[in-house]
């Protein structure tokens, strides 16, 4: 079988990344990816935009994952994380400007409820 040409030994694409499912702990898809962010000085990725609550992309609420906190599921087709949907309903999420792109964590008051919860 031929390795993805976006795959190396243990490395990916971030474009392969972004779209790839995200599940609770208790096995149950919460979201998926929607971008890493890299620290600009260091290289590395310091957290994971997860995007969850809309329909087809529309209306999704974010909330910051440390990359930490993420592994990688073969079973799943996807990432495994410690947090549930229940958490996410009332959690603060990223305030996302109009190109989409996710600021560092912000501030309380920048941030808003998250309301899109079942």
């Amino acid at each position: 079988m031929a390795m993805d040409e976006k795959e190396i030994g243990n490395l990916i694409g971030s474009d392969k990344v972004e779209g790839t499912a995200v599940f609770g702990a208790d096995d149950n898809k919460i979201g998926s990816i929607e971008r890493v962010m890299i620290d600009k000085r260091g290289g590395r990725v310091s957290y994971a935009v997860l995007g969850f609550g809309g329909f087809l992309g529309l209306g999704n609420d974010h909330y910051p994952l440390p990359w930490q906190s993420l592994k990688y599921d073969t079973a799943l087709g996807g990432y495994r994380t410690g947090v549930t949907e229940s958490q996410l309903c009332g959690a603060q999420n990223i305030a996302m400007t109009t190109t989409g792109t996710g600021a560092m964590p912000p501030a309380p008051a920048r941030s808003t409820t998250i309301t899109a919860c079942r």
